[in-house]
This record gives structure tokens, C-alpha cells and sequence, in this order.
């Protein structure tokens, strides 16, 4: 029969091996120590779901590797903008991309035009790609091989970057 003071002192146990595993997973102490605490305040509140006779440990690392996940998945949608200008350029640029510059603007229309150039068999596989499709998701999209793909978008980028060449990206 486990007691209260069991679980929690095994929870303390671990403090130094989550502390460290929360450091992997975000590369950043604070972000560790926020994570720890999360992780150490969920299974205190969800002791009545932990059964005995399990590995204690996994059971643990799993609710702090679930609760990463959540909070990365929340940190994207929250990073997610909608582009919802007429020919859809801030699509997929960064925000420092530079765009509130005059000289931004036309770099971004240049870079437009010359992808536009391009035939279907480049233009829509390395939109695609750009717009964070995987080559496996492009390839079965357009219903060719995989191989193929990856060369459009290797050519489609290397003619960009060809006629682009007086742009420093």
C-alpha cells in the first residue's frame, strides 16, 4: 500500500534526474526549472492515478516529456501568423524578415517574381517545401517519386539563388 509520504519523497528522489532531462529537452535553464515544476506539481495533483507496481520513474519522465510537447505544440500555434494580404507574400517569412522596409518589400516581390518564372514542375514542389511540407508528403501530393522532388526543389533553389545573387540572405 503506498502512503503520501512515499510518493512524494520518491518525487523528490528524482528532482536532480528530471532537472537534468528537462535540460535536454529545452536547452535553457530556466525553461528546465519551469518544466520541473510543472512536472513535479501534475503528479502530485494526478498521485491517486499513479498504480503501484509500475515504474514510478517512466511514469514521471512521461508526464514531463507530455507536458514539453504540449507546451511546444501552444509556443507554435501561439507563433503561427496569417498572412492575409492580397498575393500572400509575408507567407512563411520570418518577423524580422524585413518586410517593414521599403527595400524588404521589393527584395520579398523580386523573390516572388523569379519563383513565379519558374515552371509548375519547380514552382510547386519548392512552395510546398517552404511552406513546411515533407519531401514524402510532396512526392505523394503530386504522385511522383520521392527522388524527383528532392531534385526540383535542389534545382529550384539553386537557380533562386543564381538569380538572386546580388541579395545577401
Amino acid at each position: 500500500m503506498k502512503t503520501k509520504e512515499s510518493f512524494t519523497s520518491r518525487l523528490l528522489g528524482l528532482q536532480n534526474n528530471l532537472l537534468s532531462f528537462a535540460y535536454q529537452l529545452t536547452s535553457n535553464r530556466e525553461a528546465a526549472q519551469d518544466l520541473l515544476q510543472d512536472t513535479t506539481l501534475k503528479a502530485l495533483d494526478n498521485e491517486e492515478k499513479y498504480v503501484d507496481n509500475t515504474n514510478f520513474k517512466g511514469w514521471i519522465f512521461t508526464i514531463m516529456r507530455n507536458i514539453f510537447i504540449n507546451n511546444y505544440r501552444q509556443n507554435v500555434r501561439k507563433a503561427t501568423v496569417i498572412d492575409q494580404t492580397e498575393d500572400l507574400y509575408h507567407l512563411n517569412i520570418s518577423q524580422d524578415s524585413g518586410l517593414n522596409t521599403p527595400e524588404g518589400s521589393i527584395a520579398v516581390k523580386e523573390i516572388s517574381e523569379t519563383l513565379n518564372s519558374f515552371s509548375d514542375d519547380y514552382r510547386i514542389p519548392f512552395n510546398m517545401y517552404v511552406a513546411g511540407y515533407k519531401y514524402n508528403e510532396i512526392a505523394e501530393k503530386m504522385g511522383l517519386p520521392l527522388g524527383t522532388v528532392k531534385s526540383r526543389i535542389f534545382f529550384a533553389r539553386k537557380r533562386l539563388q543564381k538569380e538572386l545573387k546580388d541579395y545577401q540572405f
